[in-house]
């Protein structure tokens, strides 16, 4: 058997604007001093692995915490662009209500299309997956049987989740990925096993 590429999968901490429980997107807000201590443990739970490469977006949710992470190891996070959140374009500063109120319907229309929902101005699941995985495929392919670390937004993950198991996107909100989690994803030269879901280290200590 070939020695797989080993991801570690990270969602960023908590948002500063968590408790509005607005729709972010490509929003640039910063994390809490919650969302720091869920980096922090996260980066106590990785400090023994050899990770070869960190890797974020270039929102300051997700590099914060690959910063974090990075800093034990002594490597210099990469981030790529193609790696943002589902740009919720006219969504973006709304919570569930707001969404209703001014684009009615929004959510039956979404849920009866799945992933060809496209959010008014914004991206679909499927425009996101289209994004994502050949960015993380060119990740993997240069880290050929090694272990890294993506710190990423729900979205993302979900995507990323999605398409290791060969699944479609029509239900990626299936798949649980709260604040701070960890989740374990091991790629073989022809298929993934994915070890870990939604761990959330802070609660553990």
């Amino acid at each position: 058997m070939d020695t797989p590429t080993r991801l570690y999968l990270i969602r960023h901490g908590q948002v500063s604007n968590f408790s509005e429980e607005t729709y972010n997107g490509h929003n640039d807000v910063d994390i809490t001093a919650l969302g720091v201590r869920q980096m922090e443990a996260v980066a106590d739970r990785l400090n023994d692995e050899p990770l070869a490469g960190i890797y974020c977006s270039d929102l300051i949710r997700t590099r914060k915490g690959a910063d974090i992470i990075a800093s034990r190891h002594g490597l210099v996070p990469q981030s790529r662009p193609a790696l943002k959140e589902l740009d919720v374009k006219l969504w973006e500063g709304l919570d569930a209500d707001g969404v209703e109120e001014r684009f009615p319907g929004a959510f039956d229309t979404w849920r009866a299309q799945g992933a060809e929902y496209r959010v008014p101005g914004g991206e679909s699941i499927r425009d996101l997956a289209e994004r994502v995985i050949p960015a993380l495929r060119e990740i993997l392919g240069a880290h050929d049987g090694e272990t890294i670390a993506l710190v990423a937004h729900g979205g993302v993950n979900r995507v990323i989740f999605a398409e290791a198991m060969g699944a479609d996107f029509d239900h990626l909100y299936s798949i649980e990925q709260d604040y701070g989690c960890m989740n374990i994803i091991d790629y073989f030269r022809d298929y993934a096993v994915v070890k870990l879901v939604n761990r959330r280290l802070l609660d553990e200590k």
